[in-house]
């Protein structure tokens, strides 16, 4: 990948000098660790979108499943769950 772009950023010294010290430790050059930083912030933010999408879409099709009636109550839902344990724990004994 030809690199032909530059980024040019303002920060303070002491960040500036940890940082190519931490590079340099590494024996990597600085603007290596810089694209890796990107690539790993830009893959982040793709599986948060991602991550976002999937969820708005759940949250769309409950709410679509309560407008039209395909629902149970939390209470009906827990006493269905307590029988079940019970159930399962006489089955053990």
């Amino acid at each position: 990948m030809t690199k032909e772009a530059v980024f040019t950023m303002k920060l303070e010294p002491e960040l500036r000098a940890a940082f190519m010290t931490a590079a340099a430790s590494e024996d990597r050059p600085a603007s290596q660790v810089v694209r890796e930083l990107m690539r790993r912030y830009i893959e982040e933010r793709r599986q948060a979108h991602e991550y976002d999408d999937f969820l708005r879409g759940k949250v769309e099709a409950g709410r679509a499943d309560i407008a039209a009636g395909r629902h149970r109550a939390q209470e009906d839902v827990e006493a269905d769950f307590a029988a079940l344990r019970a159930a399962a724990l006489n089955k053990d004994q």
